[in-house]
């Protein structure tokens, strides 16, 4: 399955179907990371993001975030309401991405413009969001190649010819 989605399809497809359908692990890589709040799985009710992440922390699911800086204070303060996500959720900052990507248990995968951001991902309205697009896929000729995209950032094997090593962290690490 490969499909094209757009603006609230992208929210309800990948945020509220794909993320929350993760078993083993999530991978999420994005340029721009802000607070966002989506509806919790469930309940329906509104929630950070983060909330949601912690949420699949506690049912098990490997979560590895690969972003390009520091989110603002917004997302900081949300970020330190989860003590679960410092303690197990993976983080790299890497200054040269700009992929946006969420695989699901290296099987399913949403790869597209959007950044993780509530005008990008989130719950806006219409009048509040980005024009967004993405291709959302269970084609492993497709998820493969992305997922090794990911991995090859996160094993840091970009970092020898980037020169810009001394922006990002020293690697994975805990949040």
């Amino acid at each position: 399955m490969n499909q094209f989605i757009s603006n609230h399809e992208i929210y309800d497809k990948v945020i509220c179907a794909l993320v929350p359908q993760a078993k083993n692990r999530l991978w999420i890589a994005t340029a721009d990371i802000k607070d966002m709040y989506v509806a919790s799985p469930g309940s329906g009710e509104m929630i950070p993001f983060l909330g949601l992440l912690d949420q699949l922390l506690a049912q098990g699911v490997d979560i590895r975030l690969i972003h390009a800086k520091e989110p603002g204070p917004n997302f900081r303060q949300d970020f330190d309401r989860y003590p679960r996500l410092w303690k197990q959720m993976e983080r790299i900052i890497c200054p040269r991405v700009h992929f946006k990507c969420i695989i699901a248990d290296g099987r399913k995968a949403y790869f597209g413009s959007a950044n993780l951001t509530g005008a990008g991902l989130g719950a806006k309205s219409d009048n509040r969001r980005n024009f967004e697009n993405g291709v959302l896929t269970d084609d492993p000729s497709l998820v493969e190649p992305l997922c090794e995209q990911f991995d090859a950032v996160w094993r840091g094997a970009c970092c020898a010819k980037c020169t810009r090593k001394a922006f990002c962290g020293d690697g994975p690490v805990n949040a």
